[in-house]
Order: structure tokens, then C-alpha cells, then sequence
């Protein structure tokens, strides 16, 4: 308890100087995405937290949340090829997907530490392994990251797919300088609605509802987004988001999807989280708005700390809301971490 709790006014204290870098230089003319020279804002604005709002949440949540457990014993597997042409997707944990198609292989937020935190030794802690292991992974050609948090942008984990793959890294505007800063050099920034090629796979960057920040004083001043990959299929990777109309955008301008992987934990206390994490209603919404053939769930059941849902409530109100619009449990699946679909 007393970790939790430092671990909490450290994050209401922490200096710029650990997550803050140099402001976006791109001719702010040129930038797509709303941008005043200093902050980004989402399609649909929402405020941001207060820090009254921050404590109103976490301090009771402490005592009152669900528990979870100290560790999950999961199976690891190994990728079913080392490259692939048709397309073939395992969740490994948390955002962190391995897509292989069109013979590429590309990994989305990779996150492999036992921490989704700046300290190694406080902070929303991993309560079951990668479903394959890092050594497991096969050569990864492109890293997506859709936004800067801890949980998501992971520099230790980044670190290490450079020295073993340097793959190339695409992050939204302003992030490439804390990468650079950590000996990370094949970084791409992109705008929203951007279309960049690699090999035979288009990347588009486009919008989510979302933010971004690495300290309490740096707030929405990198871009954050998702990811659609067009190479033999159309996969959408959402990354962290609220719902908005940005989804039927979406599929008007690129659309339907063969596959979206779309967020379905981190949503409670609902009031609280509401702008920036879907719930599994959502979820299925926006399942719907991008016309999708099929759909796997990330974004959950992996560190303890960063909801106040049971481990296990994302999959039941995932399939409540499944059979509530008649779909298929099939069709938007559960994934079980490290297995391939």
C-alpha cells in the first residue's frame, strides 16, 4: 500500500525533465490533426484531468477496488512461422500485437517490462507473462507505437527490439525525440490521416480519442492515433481510445476493415474513464462503425493497477454486449495471449 501510494504523488510530482521533450517542429500549417503550437486536441475535445479529479479517483481506489491476482500461470507459445504472406495475428499481452502478413512482421505498443511505469519498483504491475517470449519473437520489421504512455510506449522493451531487429518505428508527431534521445534512430513521425509504405503494407496514422503524456507537465504535446496496415488484408489497430464519430471517419475514408483490434479493458470507474477508454459496449460500437469482418480485444487483463475492473469483467461484459447486438462471439474474440488467430 505505501508503494502504491508513492508511487502515485511521484506521478503528481514528476518533473518535466523525465518525459518532456523539445516541442513539435513540423510548419504547424502543415499539421493535420488540431494542434496550437503547443498542444494537441482530439476530433471531439474533452478536458483534461485535474489532479483534485486524479486523488478523487485513486486514493479511495486503493482500498476499494477489486483485487487482483499476484501472478497468472499462462502458456507461452512460440509464432507458428517465422513470416507469413496471409495474415496471421497473436495478442502477446496488454496492446502488444504481432501481425505478420505480406511476408512483414509488425509488433503494435510492444511492452514487454514487469512495470507499465518510469520506476521499475512502483507502478501498475504485470500479472502474467507475454504470451511469447522476447527471445520467441520473430524478426520484426516495423514497430507501431499509437501513443506515449507507460503502458504503451515502452522504452526499455524498444531498446531492446533495436539491438536485436532495429526495426522501424512509427509514432505520431513529437515522439521521435525521446526515441532519438535513446539511441533509437529509425523513427518515423506521422500525422494524422498519413499514408507512409513499407514494403508491400500501406500505414495510415488516423485519429482516436485519446491524450498523451509522460509527466504531469507535458500533456497532450506529442499526437497520439491508431494504426490501419493495408497490405493482403486491412487491419485496424485502435491502440487506447474513448468512442467518438471518428470511427465511421475512418471507414469513410479507408473503409471497411478485415480485422480490428480494438480495446476492451481499463474502463472503470466509468466516470472517470469514459473520454479516453471504451467499454465493451463501445468496443462493439466501434466494431460496428469501421464494418469489420472480425475483431480481437486487447488492452486488458494484463497489469494490475491500471483499472478498477475485476481481471476477468472485460471478457463478460464484452460477450454481454456481444449477444445483446447479435454477434457471434466468434466474429470479436477474447484472445488467449501468445496464441495465434
Amino acid at each position: 500500500m505505501k508503494l502504491s501510494l508513492l508511487f502515485l504523488f511521484f506521478l503528481l510530482t514528476i518533473s518535466s525533465s523525465c518525459g518532456s521533450h523539445p516541442k513539435v517542429t513540423k510548419d504547424i500549417d502543415k499539421i493535420v490533426a488540431p494542434f496550437d503550437g503547443e498542444k494537441f486536441q482530439n476530433l471531439e475535445p474533452f478536458p483534461d484531468k485535474s489532479l483534485f479529479q486524479v486523488l478523487s479517483w485513486k486514493i479511495p481506489s486503493l482500498f476499494t477496488k477489486p483485487k487482483w491476482p499476484e501472478n497468472l500461470d499462462n502458456k507461452r507459445f512460440k509464432p507458428m512461422t517465422e513470416r507469413s504472406e496471409e495474415l496471421k495475428v497473436t495478442v502477446i499481452n496488454h496492446s502488444t500485437v504481432l501481425i505478420q502478413m505480406n511476408k512483414l512482421n509488425i509488433l503494435t505498443d510492444p511492452q514487454y517490462s514487469n512495470r507499465a511505469s518510469p520506476l521499475s519498483w512502483a507502478g501498475p504491475k504485470r500479472v502474467i507473462s507475454p504470451g511469447i517470449a522476447f527471445e520467441d519473437l520473430p524478426p520484426i520489421d516495423i514497430v507501431v507505437i499509437s501513443h506515449n504512455h507507460y503502458d504503451h510506449l515502452d522504452l526499455p522493451t524498444l531498446k531492446r527490439l533495436n539491438e536485436k531487429f532495429n526495426p522501424t518505428v512509427y509514432v505520431g508527431l513529437g515522439n521521435k525525440p525521446l526515441l532519438n534521445e535513446n539511441k533509437i534512430e529509425k523513427v518515423i513521425e506521422m500525422d494524422w490521416w498519413e499514408k507512409l509504405i513499407f514494403g508491400e503494407v500501406a500505414i495510415h496514422f488516423v485519429p482516436v480519442q485519446h491524450w498523451s503524456a509522460r509527466s504531469t507537465s507535458d500533456k497532450r504535446e506529442t499526437l497520439w492515433g491508431g494504426f490501419v496496415l493495408e497490405g493482403n488484408k486491412k487491419v485496424f489497430f485502435a491502440g487506447d481510445t474513448g468512442y467518438g464519430k471518428v470511427f465511421k471517419l475512418i471507414y469513410e475514408k479507408l473503409g471497411a476493415m478485415d480485422l480490428s483490434l480494438i480495446p476492451i479493458g481499463a474502463y472503470e470507474p466509468r466516470d472517470f474513464m469514459k473520454n479516453a477508454h471504451v467499454w465493451p459496449k463501445e468496443s462493439v460500437k466501434i466494431f460496428q462503425d469501421t464494418k469489420s469482418k472480425k475483431a480481437i480485444g486487447i488492452h486488458f487483463g494484463t497489469f494490475s493497477g491500471l483499472t478498477d475492473e475485476e481481471i476477468d469483467q472485460p471478457r463478460k461484459d464484452l460477450n454481454k454486449a456481444l449477444k445483446a447486438n447479435n454477434i457471434f462471439e466468434s466474429d470479436f474474440i477474447v484472445p488467449v495471449f501468445g496464441k495465434t488467430y
